[in-house]
């Protein structure tokens, strides 16, 4: 029988296990070099870009001024998070349209994106799909500021080219910039057309990788192309949409202000849903040079956000422990 470990023998035992790993260690470095080196410069990139920043943290319990810099500020407790939930109104309507927004962008965008990526993977021509997919691409480099002049030209009430059609068909002029919840549909639109492609071109990747034995003993046993599709290619797509999704929820609680301030312009008359977090913080903090507060609102954007990756990195454990980030 084994006996039980007293601490005297624990005491001998732990320095060997550390003398173990530390020879493992370099074990797998001299083995494994080319793949450290090979990995080192982003993780030299994530350490000064993403570690050290962190540093600057201390700005959110700081009451910060230009003259005394970061470190050399006043504390100021937890007054900079009582800026924020002082308008209880406000901060739940930004909370809520941020949440809202995030949310239709992550149906749609990835509804819109699996089934491009399968409808490219039903197709045989080689040539028009590789021209499918830089037409797809190019609209996830161009900036919101031109995507928002080019909806103006298509939206403005007296000479956009939407509102001269539907005079032309007998209807009246919309005023889509005075329309809050049309401009949901309308920013839920601006962001399939610009990542959607993107999005696709994920998703063809991981088609590309399956194997083909699996369609062609569907095809043998008489297997239709939509059951191919439903029973074939988009399970082996769900590992992939579980694992996107999961990255996505973390930036749930975040939004693009480069969007809303490019495409609505920051009209008031859309602020009921286009005031996301990011855009009230700007309205009420950056202006005003309250960094503080912003830095404040970050973190606890990104607290919240870390939280719900937890919860759902969970509940995709309970449904393939393989899907799960960690």
């Amino acid at each position: 029988m084994m006996q039980e470990a007293t601490p005297e023998t624990q005491g001998r035992l732990i320095p060997g296990i550390r003398t173990a790993r530390a020879k493992s260690f370099r074990k797998s470095l001299r083995k494994d070099s080319t793949l450290y080196l090979l990995a080192l410069p982003g993780i030299v990139i994530l350490i000064l870009f993403a570690y050290l920043p962190m540093s600057g943290l201390i700005l959110v319990f700081k009451n910060y001024n230009f003259n005394d810099g970061i470190f050399g500020s006043p504390w100021a407790g937890f007054s900079n998070f009582e800026f924020f939930f002082s308008s209880m109104e406000d901060s739940l309507r930004a909370t809520r349209n941020t949440v809202m927004l995030n949310v239709l962008y992550m149906l749609t965008g990835t509804f819109c994106s699996v089934a491009i990526a399968i409808t490219l993977n039903e197709l045989r021509s080689k040539w028009f799909i590789k021209i499918t997919q830089s037409v797809m691409f190019f609209p996830y480099f161009i900036s919101w500021i031109i995507i928002g002049a080019i909806l103006f030209s298509l939206l403005d009430y007296d000479k956009g080219i939407m509102n001269q059609l539907l005079q032309t068909l007998g209807f009246s002029q919309v005023d889509w910039y005075s329309s809050p919840w049309l401009f949901v549909i309308i920013l839920v639109l601006a962001n399939i057309w610009k990542s959607a492609g993107y999005g696709a071109i994920i998703y063809y990747a991981v088609l590309q990788g399956i194997d083909t034995s699996y369609y062609e003993a569907a095809k043998i046993d008489g297997a239709s192309r939509w059951q191919i599709i439903t029973k074939i290619t988009v399970p082996m797509l769900i590992p992939s949409i579980i694992l996107m999704t999961l990255l996505g929820i973390g930036g749930m609680l975040k939004g693009d202000l480069s969007m809303i301030m490019g495409v609505t312009f920051l009209n008031p008359l859309l602020l009921p849903t286009t005031d996301i977090i990011d855009v009230y913080v700007y309205r009420t903090a950056i202006r005003s040079g309250e960094f503080g507060f912003a830095s404040a609102i970050t973190l606890y954007q990104s607290v919240f956000g870390f939280i719900l990756v937890l919860v759902a990195n969970k509940l995709a454990g309970w449904y393939d422990k393989d899907s799960k980030l960690f």
